[in-house]
């Protein structure tokens, strides 16, 4: 605390209460002063012994304004009546003298010398903190898996290794067509949250089909912490009736379903008008498309991908679609390079050759093949040059596989979709279960043996519709499934089912009547409660046996933590019976998955489970080509699943259905694109990839660290396991934290259990909470100034040092990532009386390690009685800022130049060989290497944290 005594006319700053201004002496009596805030209209009376006040007194050199807001630099300062008179001259060049009475009152300290000269000094807990937290930033930001680390996903190569493609393109307009099960909406997450979080993209529009509108949203929020807004017809009808015209501007995340576009030419046109960063389309394979008349839908996804950078198509395997659907799907994404079909297929029928050719190289003996095969060697000599095979004939056994991938990878690049289209399978990918079908045959219930009345073949799938209120008493199924489960209580159990009410009579009974451990989990919860359902259910020793769900059990959620599954009806298309399966057959899935299928003997059921599993073999493997079969074949299955007696009429459709995908499936195999399969993940690329990722994340530094913060901030931590917290708003918090809600949150460092526990918010470096709360200390002024002691014998007792943290400062978008190019994102000094760095003599943290910290009250009077000391150390550390920039400079843009003409050399060399190359991307990445060079031309360093240390004996 100041003892110089309060005069009225002084100028004074509440340590506590910055955000006042100055405050002016009104009057000092009796051991109490009263101080006046002008810009705040506020007036506060302070014990004089104790007032947390600081007296205010400008430098010479400081810039200050006066109470019309007139701005001069300050000359000279001298006292009269113990109050400051400050001589300076104004911009017009002209000498003003200023009465501190008449200083501006609405003035914010926030530049580290300001606070520390004004007395607003903070813990050295604090400093310490914002110097950690933007090492971090520089360090995330720099990373390049920076903005594919904060997703709730398995680290699978394949996904990685597409975001972080797509993620690096100018613009990125692909399809996605992975196999069944192998994660298309998380690789087309990853791309989102990577474009989002790196500021490449701002406005996204992903149009779904209707069913799939809130997998979406709840995939987008629990994977990725993206929060968008879903408009149907009702929600835009009201956001016109508040006022706004277009509702496609409501927000800058937005789903939709595509019924809203095609049954409505003015939400299309709204749709198209709110401009997008990345169109994201799901589904892609059921937009109509012919050379004649292409669909409605085609028209209305045509109309909206034509004017967005970016594009994302997400579809079923090209094959399925035919050659023209195919077609139709690359047009949406370059129509003026796939402008004519007939010149697709002529240029797909050399591709295929290609592909032809370099199959034999792709295996393990492929440089065997290679060394022995001159017609092979001709052949690669024709499109790679003689002088490649030359070279590559003269290496040694050791070396040749090695080389033999470069060759195949240059071959790649000449692939004509291989950069816009995405096709990873599951002979390609590894760590898939292997599926084991157990049917339990049943007898039928009386009560449906002697139902004589005509029903849709549909309604007997589901024969509680049947058989009334009381069917849970007579089913066999229900008296299967309780007897099984007491039999097996130790395993985690699946039961997915069609309908909602079947779900939860089928609960009920479980739960309250047998006495098994059970959830439930439909459409008609909240989302809240479905969390709660599936977290009890994934619980290992106390939580539920058994999850019974209606068929949303088998839309979005995973729970490959169990590997029993219980079908306890069947769906009616092949498609519905992958996702089902598809929940618990994933990857990363330790068990084989045993499907449990109780049906009728002779009944509907068993005769469609005969069809998918003879016919289609679709509880054994995922099938392909089974919707295509589906629509070949539905309607004799109907009329077999209507008549399950004609067993001669099954047998014939089992057997035409066999034979049939076997001949699809041959077909599949003798077109497979082995070359595209090649270019869809690069395992190497992908493998240091991963390694990046995971050493990024490092949950136990992350875990230290976020406790820290929270704490800093006056959250209120509880511990939730070994790896995970629980946060509430502590009564004491320095303010308000983005994304931490009122009724507080439970989160998790550990990624394995993120993924089996989704009502746990997965902590990572990018989740918004700790994004948010870094954001809050870095471009404030919390931390920037602190005042410690040290003792170390070395150093003389009374020297002076001054540690200084400078933050690297680029004028740049933030898209262009210039932090992969600075070495480092701050410059630390540590300043002697005589102007000396001693940074590199004693680092940041084993100095922590020696300090102590002092009082405000101390800090205050020790930096008031070496004020002018400290100002001088200020001025000598400037003086060699210049020199410093310049070497960093220096460093950084020999980084950019070298790795920007490199990737660009590469382009525009396939572009020689790779029309997918534009024009136009070559001149934006010309564009972003100027801007880039511009911004480290003008890099500056800018004071963001200073500390004060006092040698003492």
């Amino acid at each position: 605390m100041s003892q110089a005594p309060f005069v009225p006319g002084q100028r004074w700053i509440s340590n506590s209460e910055a955000e006042l201004g100055l405050g002016i002496v009104v009057e000092y009596v009796n051991r109490r002063v009263e101080i006046r805030f002008p810009a705040a209209e506020e007036t506060r009376t302070y014990a004089a012994d104790n007032a947390p006040l600081s007296r205010v007194a400008y430098e010479p050199g400081d810039r200050v304004s006066n109470v019309l807001g007139d701005e001069m630099d300050i000359a000279e300062r001298f006292e009269h009546n113990q109050c400051f008179i400050y001589r300076g001259v104004n911009d017009a060049g002209e000498e003003v003298i200023l009465p501190e009475l008449e200083l501006d009152s609405a003035v914010h300290f926030s530049k580290p010398q300001e606070r520390l000269f004004a007395g607003q000094l903070d813990r050295n807990g604090l400093f310490k903190l914002r110097v950690a937290t933007l090492e971090r930033q520089h360090r995330l930001r720099s990373s390049s898996a920076y903005g594919l680390l904060g997703a709730r996903v398995q680290l699978l190569p394949h996904q990685f290794y597409i975001a972080s493609e797509l993620s690096g393109r100018m613009a990125p307009r692909a399809l996605l067509a992975d196999e069944v099960g192998l994660g298309k909406t998380i690789e087309a997450g990853l791309v989102l949250h990577q474009r989002l979080i790196s500021g490449r993209a701002r406005r996204v529009l992903v149009v779904v089909p209707d069913t799939l509108v809130h997998q979406w949203l709840v995939e987008m929020l629990r994977r990725f912490n993206l929060m968008f807004t879903l408009l149907d017809e009702a929600r835009c009808a009201e956001i016109e009736a508040s006022g706004q015209d277009n509702p496609f501007e409501s927000g800058q995340l937005v789903i939709c379903p595509l019924s809203l576009l095609t049954r409505s030419e003015a939400r299309q046109v709204q749709a198209e008008a709110a401009g997008w960063d990345i169109l994201v389309v799901d589904e892609a394979h059921h937009l109509g498309w012919s050379e004649e008349a292409p669909s409605h839908a085609y028209l209305c996804i045509e109309a909206l991908a034509q004017k967005t950078p970016g594009v994302l198509l997400l579809t079923a395997t090209p094959e399925q679609l035919g050659p023209e659907g195919h077609f139709a799907r690359l047009r949406l994404l370059d129509p003026a390079r796939y402008p004519d079909l007939q010149q697709f297929l002529n240029e797909e029928h050399a591709y295929l050759q290609l592909n032809n050719l370099i199959e034999p190289l792709l295996g393990g003996q492929g440089s065997q093949v290679l060394a022995a095969d001159a017609d092979l060697q001709s052949a690669l000599a024709e499109r790679l040059g003689a002088e490649a095979i030359t070279r590559w004939l003269q290496l040694d056994a050791d070396t040749r596989p090695a080389a033999l991938d470069e060759l195949i990878r240059q071959l790649i690049d000449r692939q004509g979709t291989g950069r816009v289209l995405f096709r990873n399978t599951r002979d390609t990918v590894a760590g898939f279960p292997q599926r084991q079908l157990q049917t339990q045959r049943l007898d039928m219930p009386p009560e449906l043996a002697l139902f004589d009345e005509e029903v849709a073949p549909e309604s007997w799938l589901h024969p509680e519709k049947i058989m009334g209120s009381d069917w849970i008493d007579a089913d066999t199924r229900v008296e299967w499934l309780v007897e099984w489960l007491k039999q097996n209580r130790s395993e985690k159990v699946l039961v997915i089912c069609a309908h909602a009410d079947t779900a939860v009579a089928l609960e009920d009974q479980l739960n309250l009547r047998e006495g098994i451990r059970s959830a439930v989990f439909h459409e008609g919860l909240s989302l809240v409660n479905r969390d709660r359902a599936a977290a009890y259910f994934a619980e290992e020793e106390l939580g539920a046996q058994v999850l019974v769900c209606s068929e949303i059990g088998s839309e979005g959620r995973n729970f490959q933590f169990a590997h029993h599954l219980v079908l306890f009806d069947l769906p009616l298309t092949p498609d519905l019976l992958e996702q089902r399966i598809g929940r618990l057959d994933r990857i990363g899935q330790r068990e084989d998955i045993q499907i449990h299928v109780p049906v009728y003997e002779g009944g509907t059921s068993e005769a469609l489970l005969r069809w998918y599993d003879e016919g289609l073999d679709a509880f054994g493997r995922v099938c392909a080509v089974g919707d295509a079969l589906y629509r070949r074949f539905a309607p004799q299955l109907l009329q077999c699943l209507n008549a399950p007696d004609d067993v001669v009429s099954l047998e014939a459709l089992i057997t035409e259905t066999r034979q049939a995908r076997e001949n699809l499936e041959h077909d599949l195999s003798r077109g497979r694109d082995r070359l595209l399969e090649v270019s869809s993940c690069h395992p190497q690329r992908a493998g240091l990839l991963l390694d990046e990722v995971a050493a990024a994340e490092s949950s136990e530094q992350l875990q230290a660290f976020a406790e820290k913060l929270f704490d800093r901030f006056g959250v209120d931590i509880q511990p939730h396991g070994p790896d995970g917290l629980v946060l509430h708003p502590g009564e004491h918090m320095l303010c308000q934290l983005p994304g931490l809600p009122e009724d507080g949150v439970t989160l998790t460092f550990n990624r394995e259990r993120a993924l089996s526990r989704e009502d746990i918010q997965f902590m990572s470096w990018e989740h918004p909470l700790l994004t948010g709360t870094m954001e809050l200390i870095s471009t404030g002024e919390l931390g920037n100034c602190t005042v410690c002691t040290l003792k170390l014998p070395p150093l003389q007792a009374g020297t002076l040092l001054l540690e200084l943290v400078y933050e690297l400062r680029c004028a740049a978008p933030r898209y262009l990532q210039l932090e992969r190019y600075l070495p480092s994102g701050s410059v630390r000094m540590l300043v002697d009386p005589e102007g000396r760095d001693l940074a590199g003599a004693l680092g940041h943290e084993p100095l922590n390690q020696l300090l102590q910290t002092v009082s405000r009250a101390t800090g205050q009077k020790m930096v008031r009685l070496a004020r002018e000391q400290v100002a001088q150390q200020l001025k000598a550390a400037e003086g060699t800022l210049d020199t410093r920039v310049k070497a960093l400079r220096e460093q950084a843009l020999d980084k950019l130049r070298q790795q920007r003409a490199a990737e660009y050399d590469r382009l525009v060399a396939l572009a020689q060989v790779n029309p997918m190359i534009r024009q136009e991307e070559l001149d934006a990445m010309v564009a972003d290497t100027e801007q880039m060079e511009s911004a480290l031309q003008a890099m500056e360093l800018k004071l963001d944290a200073i500390r004060v240390i006092l040698v003492r004996e």
